[in-house]
């Protein structure tokens, strides 16, 4: 079995968990070792500080980035399974009312293929590589405390997560602005951060 994929505290470059030295709560690379030992025996303050968390507003445009690419994908999907009823549900005719059980039945299986391909998305992206599109164009990355990676369950709680987060209007992304750690709703459930990687 393969050791878990861990970032560095320092550099944030991924490496196996058996590759990194851990000091205390932090994990660190080869190459960043002997510079972060140097700072210990010299007194520099390291630790928590040395992580920049990612605010409300730059969240808010990685998430508008990946909604766009996900309405891309969740429409093509939506044509490919129900055809041409996804773009209108309502049939042209005199009587729709007598054709509401189809109808709701469209929209239905519109709705749960987009759930499908927004949890696969989203899933896959911070298992394999710690953000979705929209974070990595923004160099943003989501962790575990201390630095370590996902799991695939993990991720797939983040985004179920995520959908509590917008009940109640939107009140559990606008979390990330007042916590210290500028944790959104989703972040608290799961023990994720969203961390800057430069």
């Amino acid at each position: 079995m393969t050791p878990p994929l861990m970032f560095c505290s320092e550099c944030g470059r991924p490496a196996p968990s058996d590759e990194l030295a851990r000091f205390g709560d932090r994990l660190i690379c080869m190459q960043c070792k002997p510079a972060y030992a140097q700072k210990l025996r010299e007194g520099v303050p390291v630790g928590q500080a040395a992580v920049q968390f990612a605010g409300f507003w730059i969240r808010f445009v990685a998430y508008v980035i990946d909604a766009i690419i996900l309405f891309v994908i969740s429409t093509i999907l939506q044509y490919a399974i129900i055809g041409s009823r996804a773009a209108n549900p309502i049939p042209d005719t005199a009587h729709p009312e007598a054709h509401l059980g189809e109808m709701l039945a469209v929209m239905g299986m519109a709705y749960l293929i987009g759930m499908l391909a927004g949890a696969t998305y989203e899933s896959f992206f911070l298992y394999k590589l710690g953000a979705t599109p929209g974070k990595l164009a923004l160099s943003l990355r989501v962790e575990r405390p201390g630095g370590g990676a996902l799991t695939l369950g993990r991720a797939v709680g983040r985004y179920f997560s995520k959908l509590l987060s917008g009940f109640a209007l939107m009140i559990g992304f606008l979390l990330a602005g007042f916590d210290s750690q500028k944790r959104a709703l989703h972040d608290m459930i799961c023990d994720t951060r969203v961390i800057h990687t430069r």
